[in-house]
């Protein structure tokens, strides 16, 4: 699975008076991440730590992570443990901490960074990119009650419809269940459906928690 976070997003906590804001930011390459993480230092300068992680590629190729002045391993390290756990790519989180006068011990911090990071992901949500192709159909108004119950069936959504002399109709569906949805469809209705593949694209799907 190819999967991010559906948004850009900023969450806030406090964890023994020391305030923890974590922001999120999609990237597509390291000069954007280390722009991101610079901006963040810039909002933040009076803070005492500003650490970050980032994964690029879709295998998470290039992981980075500091601690900005935090114990080692305990902030960058662990905020990175989290997006590989979830298997979250082309993403930047940068964690902002206003010292609070408590000290939380090397596996406080870790906890703090790492649920900082985690709480915000679950806040902003997910989403996976999939491959979809348009399947183009053409039809006789009498079959269009029944091939939208089969749609519904299938769980395939209509992008788009023309209601001309006959309907064409255009559904996306997953790159690898075309051809199953093809074969379904001309023994469903006997082949009074004529069908055609169209162009391939790639969308972004919400992850169901």
């Amino acid at each position: 699975m190819t999967i991010t976070i559906k948004t850009d997003f900023i969450n806030e906590e406090e964890i023994k008076k020391s305030r923890f804001i974590c922001h999120l930011k999609r990237i597509s390459s390291e000069e954007e991440a280390r722009d991101f993480i610079a901006k963040i230092k810039k909002e933040h300068w009076k803070a005492n730590h500003n650490c970050s992680a980032y994964t690029l590629g879709d295998r998470q190729e290039i992981q980075r992570t500091s601690d900005d002045g935090e114990p080692s391993g305990t902030s960058g390290v662990p905020m990175l443990e989290i997006l590989k756990k979830k298997e979250i790519i082309n993403v930047c989180a940068v964690v902002t901490r206003y010292f609070g006068g408590i000290k939380l011990g090397a596996g406080g911090l870790i906890r703090a960074y790492a649920g900082s990071v985690n709480h915000a992901i679950e806040a902003a949500g997910l989403v996976e990119f999939i491959n979809q192709r348009e399947l183009l159909l053409n039809l006789d108004y009498s079959l269009y009650d029944s091939l939208q119950r089969f749609l519904i069936d299938e769980k395939i959504k209509i992008s788009d419809s023309e209601f001309l002399s006959d309907i064409k109709v255009k559904c996306l569906i997953d790159e690898e269940k075309v051809d199953e949805v093809m074969n379904l469809l001309t023994e469903t209705f006997n082949g009074k459906i004529s069908m055609k593949k169209g162009d391939s694209q790639q969308v972004e799907v919400e992850v169901l928690s």
